[in-house]
């Protein structure tokens, strides 16, 4: 019998060591234990036995994060069990801490797309392949520069996007957007994007998608490009909806946590209700304690007016002296408990809860996003808000992913 220990079985099957240390404790893989600190030793071939027989050790693609803020969309193909994030890439320190933590086998590197060069970047990663890169690039300089300067400077964080990609020639790609590039300039705008990545080598294709159709507790628009090389890629049918599973409502998402009508929570606390359907399942699959749940301190006035906002209306329902204090269309918007969220943003000062008088918490704003409950949040937490807003809804990203695959198995 030939005994390996915990860095060499992680090194060989390619696993992070507190994944094996887990699946151990579940017994997923056995381990012997010597010496008198109960060092870990693992049985060479039987390890190799459980890699052949066990279809979740086939080789992982690997996948690059750029513009990655807390990893909501590597997070969705993580979940495939098929990706593996080697890097996460951003300019904001607080968003690449959340990002690290959750994905503890992939480095974050704080890195300005806009202001340095790509070749500076790919020297800082060393050496690597990657499969696939997947990211969101601001594309706010389109409306600036107008449809003919493409390559104006104001463009520069998306053109970094595909600079990064020439430079590395992943298998695919895939950019998310708001939906409103696709019609930008008459769709000038979305148009170019696939030229330049059909210079590459790239089939590519664009599709606005429903973050409800997919399992998200939320209307959510984003439009996506995916690009294939050497083969093609169809965008993934709706799993929830008409003639389907019904769709995830606000209710459904969040009805086992704690309330907090008369407290403000805490940073960690026990759940308190038993799981109530296959979301919060979902959800609550691999954590045992909650996270994230502390809600803001309102004070009276604000919890006055909010209290005579009915479930799933807004600051139209308010008294017409009131009506002033916010007046634009989603100013004082109580969440439809029956209902999928609205898009949940990056403020979270004018949406509320659908039973109780303040905002959502930001665990209940990542439940809403469709993050599992032991993808933990940090900084403060009007960062933690900011960076669940921005994020990639996970079940939406892992449907990307599911279809990715179908692709690359075809070829």
């Amino acid at each position: 019998m030939r005994l390996i220990t915990l860095r060499e079985a992680s090194e060989i099957l390619g696993m992070h060591p507190n994944t094996l240390r887990n699946w151990e404790r579940s017994g997923r893989i056995k381990c012997v234990r010597i010496g008198a600190r109960g060092d870990r030793r693992f049985d060479y071939d039987s390890l190799l036995e459980v890699v052949g027989n066990d279809q979740s050790f086939k080789k992982k693609y690997t996948l690059v994060d750029l513009f990655c803020g807390c990893g909501g969309l590597s997070k969705g193909f993580e979940m495939t069990g098929s990706f593996k994030t080697i890097f996460g890439i951003d300019n904001w320190k607080p968003a690449l801490e959340t990002f690290e933590l959750n994905h503890p086998e992939a480095r974050g590197v704080q890195w300005s797309l806009e202001k340095r060069n790509i070749d500076a970047l790919i020297k800082e990663l060393g050496e690597f392949d990657v499969d696939v890169v997947v990211g969101g690039p601001p594309c706010q300089g389109f409306s600036l520069a107008g449809p003919r300067n493409f390559n104006d400077t104001r463009n520069s964080l998306y053109l970094g996007f595909l600079r990064f990609v020439k430079q590395t020639s992943p298998r695919a790609f895939v950019i998310e957007n708001v939906p409103g590039l696709a019609s930008l300039y008459g769709g000038v705008v979305k148009d170019r994007i696939i030229k330049e990545f059909t210079k590459l080598g790239y089939n590519v294709i664009s599709k606005v998608l429903l973050a409800s159709d997919y399992g998200v507790p939320q209307n959510r628009r984003r439009l996506v490009f995916v690009g294939v090389k050497g083969g093609t890629f169809s965008f993934p049918k709706p799993t929830h909806g008409e003639n389907l599973k019904q769709k995830i409502t606000v209710n459904d998402a969040v009805s086992d946590l704690p309330s907090l009508r008369s407290e403000l929570g805490q940073e960690v606390m026990p759940y308190g209700q038993r799981v109530k359907n296959e979301f919060q399942e979902y959800c609550r699959r691999n954590s045992d304690r909650l996270h994230n749940h502390v809600a803001a301190n309102h004070d009276d006035a604000t919890r006055r007016i909010i209290a005579l906002v009915p479930e799933g209306k807004n600051y139209k329902s308010l008294p017409e002296v009131l009506r002033g204090t916010r007046n634009f269309h989603v100013a004082w918007t109580r969440f439809d408990g029956r209902c999928p969220a609205p898009t949940i943003d990056t403020g979270h000062r004018h949406h509320f809860h659908h039973k109780e008088n303040r905002v959502p918490t930001v665990r209940e704003s990542a439940r809403l996003q469709s993050f599992p409950d032991d993808f933990i949040f940090l900084s403060s937490k009007t960062n933690q808000y900011k960076q669940v807003g921005n994020a990639v809804p996970p079940l939406l990203a892992k449907q990307i992913a599911l279809s990715l695959l179908d692709s690359f198995d075809k070829k």
